[in-house]
């Protein structure tokens, strides 16, 4: 009888469907290695302080996707701002009697006089019917029948 079928060694189960392991140290990775387990290796980005300086490819990509943002829409002119304190001021109407016409607290007024809100055009609105004075468009700042 020579070389046949039955001389081979079929293992069923054992090594067949076998999925590939995780060594989490370096005695796991070695005895995996003698013993011929399949293994993984993945290349992982730690937030660790020392790797952080030496592996610059997070910062590239955080930076390429700064690069890539849309810009914010810009926040309330400073004239207008000093445009609404004057006229209400002529009005002779303090911050939190206006907010409480245009039913706003007064921290939003005091906001939108200093410039550091991004307009809302409905505020403006009620802002210039209280005020009567333009503050959007062309002629922001004319009082409303003048040209």
């Amino acid at each position: 009888m020579g070389d046949s079928d039955w001389d081979s060694t079929v293992k069923i189960g054992y090594r067949a469907n076998q999925k590939a392991g995780i060594a989490r140290t370096n005695a796991e990775l070695n005895a995996a290695r003698r013993s011929g387990d399949l293994l993984s290796t993945e290349k992982k980005f730690s937030a660790g302080a020392n790797t952080q300086r030496t592996n610059t490819e997070g910062q590239k990509m955080a930076k390429l996707d700064r690069e890539n943002e849309i810009a914010p829409p810009p926040k309330l002119d400073k004239e207008i701002g000093k445009t609404i304190a004057k006229f209400r001021l002529e009005k002779g109407m303090n911050q939190k009697d206006f907010a409480a016409k245009i039913n706003e607290k007064a921290n939003v007024v005091n906001d939108y006089e200093q410039g550091r809100v991004i307009p809302s055009q409905q505020l403006l609105a009620k802002m210039e019917r209280i005020l009567g004075v333009k503050l959007r468009g062309a002629n922001a700042g004319q009082p409303f029948g003048k040209k």
